[in-house]
């Protein structure tokens, strides 16, 4: 595959892909936080575009790509709002499981076996909307990433990335509590090293193109066992950056 796929982290997901719609499975921490997530793309695409949230389809005639899509918990709920979605990732088995889910519930998304770069050598571009969720974390040169985020994201649109903060907070808990105590990710899915600060992703944002916004954090709330949107950005944030 193309330079941006780490093949280690590539086969720890493929090994558990046949999970990836098994509420309390491998991914069962994705499900819990996918509401947050998508509130957060919604309320920025919604206020980005113009559009009237009180539609069904509010973003009916826009493009969104799906970078690292997954078995899909992120592109059918996009599509429900009127995107027109391409969704891609590196794993093929990943794939096989977001066609046949997406297929029983009557949703039309282009799913592709590719990557971002492979995207770009291919010319798409132009995209209303580009999303990166816990992506870049796992690619071998992010700001290279980026960059051929912008080369798919058309003027004016924008992109979307979510990642994990390098800090002593995420070290202890979205690391070693859960990979090994938690369980909600598979022993060696993260290298700590890796997790990027909001300065840093902002810096590379611009160095790509784009004009990014502050970052929302996310917050987990052990009591309710749900995520929500907050100030906090020490362990978990999305960044918004507008195309220039």
């Amino acid at each position: 595959m193309d330079s941006s796929v780490d093949p280690d982290n590539l086969s720890r997901f493929a090994a558990v892909a046949r999970e990836w719609w098994d509420p309390n499975g491998k991914f069962a921490p994705l499900h819990r936080m996918n509401p947050a997530r998508l509130a957060v793309i919604r309320e920025t695409c919604l206020a980005h575009f113009g559009r009237d949230g009180r539609s069904r389809t509010p973003f009916f005639g826009l493009r969104l790509l799906d970078i690292g899509c997954g078995g899909g918990l992120v592109a059918e709920p996009m599509t429900r709002l009127g995107f027109a979605v391409t969704a891609v990732d590196a794993a093929g088995v990943s794939l096989d499981i977001a066609r046949a889910h997406a297929d029983g519930a009557g949703l039309a998304i282009d799913y592709r076996e590719a990557t971002a770069e492979a995207l770009v050598s291919a010319g798409e571009s132009d995209f209303d909307a580009v999303l990166a969720l816990e992506v870049i974390e796992h690619v071998t040169d992010p700001r290279a990433f980026l960059t051929e985020l912008a080369a798919l994201t058309r003027p004016g649109g924008i992109a979307i990335v979510s990642t994990l903060n390098r800090t002593w907070r995420s070290l202890a808990l979205g690391k070693i509590a859960a990979e090994y105590l938690l369980r909600w990710a598979p022993a060696g899915a993260h290298d700590w090293r890796k997790f990027i600060t909001p300065d840093e992703l902002g810096g590379w944002l611009r160095g790509a193109g784009f004009e990014p916004q502050a970052a929302a954090g996310l917050a987990f709330d052990p009591l309710g066992g749900r995520w929500r949107r907050s100030a906090d950005t020490a362990i978990n944030y999305m960044m918004t950056a507008t195309r220039i």
